[in-house]
C-alpha cells in the first residue's frame, strides 16, 4: 500500500510517500480502508520534532480515521467487513487496567496512539487498529465528517462537558478559535449555553468564527497581550472557563482573562516552549488548572450522534490527496486553514 512515512524530524518535505506492506489483523485487530484522515496540529510537532514523549520512528502519522472494514480478526465480535467505522486516536489499548474499565482508557498506561508508534497512521491507505478504538458510523454521516469526530470535536465534548463542566448562562473563552479544534470549540460551548468568547489572530477567520456562534470575537496578533479586550466584553469579571487550543503563546492573556473561580482547560501546545509563572497568580483567585486528554469510546460515539442529530456542523477547508501531505502540514503550520483539512489516501 502507499503510505506517508516518517523515518526522520524535521520540515513537511520528510513526509515521503512510500510502497511498505498492507497490514494484516491480529486477533483482536480490525482493518481498515482508510476513506478520509484529519490532519492535526499533533502531526506537525511528531514530524518536527517538538514531540517526543511516546514517540517511536519511523511513522506513519494521522489520527483522524474514518473508513471501511476490509478485514477482521479472529477475536472480533463488534464489527465485520463491510462496516463503515470511525476511530479514537489510539491503536492499542489494554482494556484491562484501572483507566479502561472506568472508561478513561486514554490514560492507559500500555495505550499505543495512532500516528506516534511505528507504522500505525492513517496517512495510508489501510491501518490495523483494536476493536476497542472504533465505532460505527451513522448512514446518515458521511466518512469525512467521521473522521474527525474523534480529535477535532470528541476531544473538546470531552473539555466542555466532562472536565469544563460548563454550565448554561457561563462565559467560556475559546483560543485559537479559527483552527479545526477551535471552531468546534465554539460550536460546542454554544451548545452547552455558554456566552463564547473566540480569540483569533487571523482577520480572515473572523466572521466565519462569528457563524459558527461566538458572541463575541477578539482579534489579536500573535504574542500579544488580549485580556484587555475580554475583561471589557465580560465588565471586569473575567471568563467562567476558557478552552485553550494554544498553550504558552497566549498563556498571560489567558491567565489575566479568567474570572474568579475560573476552569483552565489546556488541550493544545503549538510548541516547545516553557512558561513561567507564580502559582500565587492562580490560587489567589481559585483558578482551577486541567486537561483534556483525548476522547474516549464513548465520547466518540456522541460526537456521531451529534453529526447524525445536525447539532455540530463539521468544519472542513479542504481535502487534499495523500502525496499533498508535505502541504497540508505547511498550512497547519501556518495557521492557514479555517477548520481541519483532511487527506484522501485514495485520490
Amino acid at each position: 500500500m502507499r503510505a506517508i512515512v516518517i523515518r526522520n524530524t524535521g520540515g513537511p518535505d520528510v513526509l515521503r510517500c512510500e510502497q511498505i506492506p498492507d497490514p494484516t489483523p491480529g486477533p483482536r485487530d480490525v482493518v481498515v480502508k482508510v476513506s478520509r484522515c484529519g490532519v492535526c496540529f499533533h502531526d506537525v510537532v511528531i514530524r518536527n520534532g517538538v514531540m517526543k514523549r511516546g514517540v517511536v520512528l519511523p511513522c506513519i502519522p494521522g489520527h483522524e480515521i474514518a473508513g471501511e472494514v476490509v478485514a477482521v480478526g479472529g477475536d472480533v465480535t463488534l464489527f465485520r467487513q463491510g462496516d463503515r467505522v470511525a476511530s479514537t486516536q489510539r491503536y492499542y489499548i489494554c482494556g484491562k487496567c484501572k483507566f479502561c474499565r472506568t472508561g478513561r482508557e486514554p490514560l492507559c498506561a500500555q495505550m499505543k496512539f495512532l500516528g506516534d508508534v511505528g507504522l500505525f497512521g492513517g496517512y495510508c491507505e489501510f491501518v490495523a487498529i483494536s476493536e476497542d478504538n472504533l465505532a460505527v458510523v451513522p448512514d446518515n454521516v458521511p466518512l469525512e465528517h467521521a473522521a474527525i469526530a474523534a480529535c477535532t470535536i470528541g476531544t473538546i465534548l470531552n473539555a466542555i462537558r466532562e472536565v469544563g463542566n460548563v454550565s448554561p448562562g457561563e462565559r467560556v473563552l475559546v483560543t485559537g478559535a479559527g483552527g479545526g479544534l477551535g471552531m468546534h470549540s465554539v460550536q460546542l460551548a454554544r451548545l452547552a449555553g455558554a456566552e463564547v468568547i473566540a480569540l483569533t489572530t487571523s482577520p480572515e477567520k473572523v466572521e466565519q468564527v462569528r457563524a459558527a456562534g461566538a458572541d463575541h470575537v477578539v482579534l489579536g496578533t500573535r504574542g500579544e497581550d488580549f485580556s484587555k479586550q475580554v475583561m471589557e466584553l465580560t465588565k471586569g469579571e473575567g471568563v467562567d472557563v476558557c478552552i485553550d487550543n494554544v498553550g504558552s503563546q497566549v498563556f498571560q492573556g489567558v491567565r489575566r482573562s479568567m474570572a474568579i473561580s475560573g476552569r483552565w482547560v489546556l488541550i493544545g501546545q503549538l510548541t516547545g516552549d516553557f512558561v513561567p509563572f507564580n502559582p500565587a497568580q492562580l490560587f489567589f483567585r481559585s483558578i482551577s488548572m486541567l486537561s483534556a486528554t483525548s476522547t474516549t469510546r464513548e465520547q466518540l460515539k456522541d460526537c456521531l450522534q451529534l453529526l447524525s442529530l445536525g447539532r455540530i456542523k463539521p468544519s472542513i477547508s479542504q481535502t487534499l490527496p495523500l502525496v499533498e501531505a508535505p502541504a497540508a502540514h505547511t498550512m497547519v503550520e501556518a495557521g492557514h486553514s479555517l477548520g481541519r483539512i483532511l487527506i484522501n489516501p485514495a485520490a
